[in-house]
This record gives C-alpha cells, structure tokens and sequence, in this order.
C-alpha cells in the first residue's frame, strides 16, 4: 500500500521563483500545487490538505501578511513560511506576530529552504505525537492552564520568543516544553546562562574560534550556536549581556550565520532563539543598558509566567511532587504535610518561588523524624524579624545602588558561600555543615551562583 505524498502550496506571482522551488521541493519528495495571488491562494487551500506552504508578502491582489492572518483562523495547524526581501527584518518580524511559522529571504538560498521545509514538516507530524521529553508545567490554577496552551501555540512557530518571569518560576521549564513540543524536538537544546560567560570569552563561547586565532586557542572550538544547529538556543539572563556582545548577538540571529573567530567566513546556522530574564528587559532598554533593536528581534511572542504567590492553590501539588522526587532519590517513603504546614505554605509569599519552594522542602525533608513534616521543619523566615544592619547598612553594598532584590540577596548569598568555602579550604562537605544546611542544598546553591567545582 502506497504512503500518501507530502503536499506543498507555493503562493508567488513571480513564474522563477514558483519553478525554482517547484523543483526543489519535487526533488525532496513534495507534491507542489502553485498559485500567483491570493484568491487563486485561497481556493487550493479550501480545496486540498497541505503540509507546508510558502508564500510571498507582495500579491497583485493583496498582503501576504492578511493571508497569513486568515489561515491563522482556517488552517491554524499549517506552517505557513513568507518571502521577504533580505535584510528587511521589519517585514519578517511582522509576518512572524500574524502567526508565520518562518521567513525566508529572497534571493533564495537552497539549503536554507530545505532546512525550513524539513522542519516545518517535522511539525506538521509532531502535533499529534508530544515528545516524552517535554517537561511537564504542573498546576491546576487558570493561569498555568494559560501558560500550557501559550507554549503548544508558540511551538508551532519558528519565531523567538521571550519568556519574562520572577527568578524562580521556572522559566528554562518552559523553554524546554517550547523545544520539546516543535519541530525541533529532535535537535539539541542548548541552555546558556549569559551572566556566567565571562566578558573576554563571550565571543569565542558564541560563535566558536579556529585553532591559533589568539593565545591559548590550542585547537578548533565549536560555538554554542554550532552547537545548538538544528536545534534551540536558550539565552538565560540575557539582559546581562554587555552591549558589545548584543550587536554581535543581532547580527547572528539575523542573518542566520556566525563567523567564528578566526574563520575568513561565515558559517550558516539553523536555530530557533528562545531568551529569558528576570529583569524587566522594557526597562533595560530605556536605561540604554540593553539594545532597542535585539529587543525588538527576540521579543516577537512574549510568555509571561505567574509567580507562585499568584497561584498558591498549586502550592500543594507542588510540594507533593517534589516530597516523592526526593523519597525516590532517597529510597525512602514520601511523608506527608501536616496541617499545619501547609497552611504555613499557603500563606508564605515565596519572594524566590518554585525554586524556594523546592528548597524549603528539601531542608525538611531531610530534617523531619517522622514521615510527616511538621511547621517547624520548613524553617520558614519570621515575616517579622527586623532587617540586619549587615543587610541595610554594609559600606561594600550601598542600598541606594541596588537595581534589584534578588541580585543583591545573591551577591551577598556568594559572598557568605565563598567566605565559608575558604575557611573550610573549599571542602564542600565541611561548609555545608558550618552553614547549617543540608550538602544536597548546599550543592544545588553552588550550581545555581555558578561555584559549582569539583571536591578534591
């Protein structure tokens, strides 16, 4: 029994162009049906089922970009990819919020067309078959029920998306549902925390370098966006990247190519940019700290993601789920939460979140007799204690300087770890216990401040 044939529908009023990927597309195995306006457009899709179609943002009868809008409401499942004129990214950004899966620029390159084609096709069979590896968003509140539906949507697209959150609420969570719920689930995920790169290595990190193009490039070094080929790229705090480093940013995402250093040529990439911080990057760019033209260009979708006090009817489910993560790691059974306890939860604001929420329960997890957790395992913090003068008043940390809370608990948090580790000639085990927390906690904290190194 003969498989049915994929089908492509190519919208372009220029005969050249419709021939060329007509060709093209016949040589991958595609059926190609091609119209020159929009109604002739129109008719073949009413008419007939397609896996992918490309059309042109200039019709003799009408805008590619209402085209697009209206199969946003016919055929909403379909990738639909649009021709722009190159470098005009203006037009692409466009296409890309009225629900284009991509754009392509003219003159057409082959083998960026065919990258396109491949994963729009890829999408095309996935969204009936979720991948086992997207991680799940647990909560029955109305606003994770938003947040899932959000990320199925945009993960029909190729466009970037920013993902804005309070530290904590898990926002490389939901990077990874984006990735995983694609066309690109079989590629590589690449996190990059861009506030833990080193200023004078971000390039070569980036973009890679050639063996001997500066000291100490001992051998050819393959970049993150290499790396991320085919795949997704996760920009974690990208509000912290400097600004020379944004230009280069930009330059590579547009034109899809990265020069490594070194190379006398540029090097064509095929990812999709998803990017996140903590900070209101809105406000970034008004402070001329972050640039108004990246922004624009990684800002095409927005995912917004609640914090934990705005949805404190999933704190109990939460808390079960991390209590059994941590009973099967230990061998041990999963207690429950008193009353009490998770009266105490509910009614924490949980200034850190998911992640704080996690932690508290890792510390009384271990620290419980039982196998129920009492109020006085979670050591939650007394709302009433008054601040410190180490915190209000500390000569090294001006408060009138501080842009915001959680960067500087996290510096002052760094400082204390650091301190402790050199008195303890960095033996993790001995710090752990001169802190008072448990080494699992302790080593989490370590990797989440980027001190995590190797124990002797």
């Amino acid at each position: 029994m003969s498989t049915p044939k994929t089908q492509a529908l190519i919208i372009d009023d220029e005969p050249d162009i419709r021939e060329l990927l007509d060709i093209t597309l016949s040589r991958m195995g595609i059926d190609v049906d091609c119209a020159a306006t929009v109604k002739e457009g129109m008719e073949y899709l009413s008419n007939n089922s397609y896996s992918v179609c490309l059309t042109d943002l200039r019709l003799p009868d009408g805008d590619g970009i209402e085209l697009v809008k209206w199969m946003q409401k016919h055929h909403a499942n379909l990738p639909v990819a649009v021709f722009t004129a190159h470098g005009n990214m203006d037009t692409a950004i466009a296409a890309l919020k009225a629900g284009a899966f991509d754009f392509i620029s003219k003159p057409v390159e082959l083998e960026h067309l065919r990258s396109l084609i491949n994963t729009a096709l890829r999408q095309t069979t996935h969204q009936e078959t979720h991948s086992e590896n997207s991680p799940p968003l647990l909560g029955k509140t109305q606003s994770i029920d938003s947040l899932r539906k959000k990320i199925l949507k945009v993960s029909r697209s190729q466009a970037p998306v920013y993902i804005s959150g309070e530290s904590g609420t898990g926002k490389e969570l939901v990077a990874r549902a984006i990735h995983y719920q694609g066309g690109r689930s079989d590629g590589p995920f690449i996190p990059v925390n861009c506030g833990a790169i080193p200023k004078d290595l971000m390039e070569s990190e980036f973009f890679g370098h050639k063996k001997g193009s500066f000291t100490g490039a001992s051998g050819d070094k393959q970049g993150l966006f290499q790396a991320a080929n085919g795949g997704t790229l996760f920009l974690d705090e990208v509000a912290d990247l400097p600004l020379d480093m944004q230009v280069k940013l930009l330059r590579a995402i547009q034109e899809k190519a990265v020069r490594p250093i070194g190379c006398d040529h540029e090097i064509p990439v095929d990812i999709r940019v998803l990017s996140a911080t903590h900070k209101d990057l809105a406000q970034e760019v008004q402070r001329e700290h972050f640039r108004n033209d990246l922004y624009y260009r990684i800002n095409v979708i927005q995912i917004n993601i609640p914090p934990l006090r705005d949805r404190q009817e999933d704190i109990e489910l939460l808390a079960n789920h991390f209590l059994k993560s941590f009973a099967e790691e230990a061998g041990l059974p999963t207690p429950t939460l008193a009353k009490n306890t998770l009266a105490a939860l509910k009614q924490y604001p949980f200034p850190g979140n998911v992640r704080e929420l996690e932690n508290i329960l890792e510390r009384a997890f271990t620290l419980c007799d039982e196998d129920t957790i009492q109020l006085e395992d979670l050591q939650l913090p007394r709302a009433e204690t008054q601040p410190s003068t180490s915190l209000t008043q500390r000569n090294d940390h001006p408060t009138d300087a501080i842009d915001s809370l959680d960067d500087y608990l996290e510096e002052i948090e760094k400082e204390v770890i650091c301190a402790t580790l050199e008195k303890t000639k960095w033996n993790r085990t001995a710090a752990a216990k001169k802190l008072g927390i448990t080494f699992r906690s302790f080593r989490y904290r370590l990797k989440k401040l980027g001190l995590d190194v190797d124990e002797e």
